[in-house]
């Protein structure tokens, strides 16, 4: 799946970037791990810390979960847990 950033979107890149990796876990296109950081990164152009944002909402979702040094990986909906309240 590619991932695109409308620059002229008054929708944050961050947040453009969690829909569509959202909408790839739902439809079954990304999983079980996500792309790389620095995959997303030089797919979109953006910065590391505009795509760890973009991964840390679909974290507090419950959607994914990070490993360190192994990635992100979706998490079965049979296994989500409710998401995180701010």
């Amino acid at each position: 799946m590619k991932i695109t950033v409308d620059a002229a979107s008054i929708v944050h890149p961050y947040v453009q970037v969690a829909d569509q990796l959202r909408r790839g876990i739902e439809t079954g296109e990304i999983g079980p791990q996500l792309p790389s950081i620095m995959e997303l990164t030089e797919q979109t152009g953006l910065a590391v810390g505009t795509i760890r944002r973009a991964i840390g909402i679909l974290v507090d979702e419950g959607l994914v979960a990070t490993a360190p040094g192994r990635g992100t990986f979706v998490i079965p909906p049979g296994e989500r847990k409710a998401p995180r309240q701010p």
